[in-house]
Parts: structure tokens; C-alpha cells; sequence
């Protein structure tokens, strides 16, 4: 019997949709990674972007446990000698809830340039309301 490896033109993408209110931010984080790699399929393999799209709703109303909302800084750099800035996760929230989301998810995508096309597959919104209606997105519990 021969391993199966799935092929780029072979693979067929599919819509999930996962509602942000009230989880926690890691857990949903691992389950929109392994759903953007493709690691919840039969036909995963690791050298082959095999994963569905993933739209996340409600990025504002997601949860943290413990301290992390005061304690969690985001550190921006911008190339410049002493041009390090820090910014909490709570004014992240106010002004920005989408990036919150989307740098927990790239943290948990392996460091190369597969994942950098895997991380195009993840569409995140601040609100109940996303402009992905017309693929029929499927609802994930998690």
C-alpha cells in the first residue's frame, strides 16, 4: 500500500465559520490554525497548504484568562535604532481587536513560507458581521 500525499491542484478548499464570543483566545487560536493547515483532514500533509478558510466574527468579544489584559504587550519595531514601541493588549482591543486574533493564530503556523499563504486564508472581523456570506461559510463549535 502507498502513502497518499495530497497535490496542490487536487486540494478543495472549504468555508468555516467561528463565532469569537466568549472563548478563549488561545483555544481558538490552535482550532483556526489546525483548520488552516489542513490538520483536521485525512488528507493532511505537511508540505502542502491542504486547509479550508477560516472567518472569525465577534474578535472584540474575545476572552482572556487571568491577568493578561493588563499585563500582555504587543512590541512593534521599525527598523530605526531605539524604535521599539510597546502597546498593550487592552488598547489593542479598543483600536485594533482583528490583530489580536490574527497574531495568535501566526504564532501557531510553523515559521516559513507556506504559512505565510496559509495566514491569507484567515479573515478575521471586530463584529457580528463579515462580507464572506456568499461562500456559505460552515459554523464551528468549539
Amino acid at each position: 500500500m502507498k502513502t497518499f500525499l495530497a497535490k496542490k491542484e487536487t486540494v478543495q478548499p472549504k468555508w468555516h465559520l467561528i463565532d469569537a464570543e466568549g472563548q478563549v483566545l488561545g483555544r481558538l487560536a490552535v482550532k483556526a490554525a489546525n483548520i488552516i493547515r489542513g490538520r483536521h483532514k485525512a488528507s493532511y500533509t505537511p508540505h502542502v497548504d491542504t486547509g479550508d478558510y477560516v472567518v472569525i466574527i465577534n474578535a472584540e468579544k474575545v476572552a482572556l484568562t487571568g491577568k493578561k489584559e493588563e499585563q500582555n504587550k504587543y512590541m512593534f519595531f521599525s527598523g530605526f535604532v531605539g524604535g521599539e514601541s510597546y502597546r498593550k493588549l487592552s488598547d489593542m482591543r479598543k483600536q485594533h481587536p482583528e490583530f489580536i486574533i490574527e497574531h495568535a493564530v501566526k504564532g501557531m503556523l510553523p515559521k516559513n513560507r507556506l504559512a505565510a499563504k496559509m495566514l491569507t486564508k484567515l479573515r478575521v472581523f471586530a463584529g457580528p458581521d463579515h462580507s464572506h456570506v456568499a461562500q456559505n461559510p460552515v459554523k464551528v463549535t468549539l
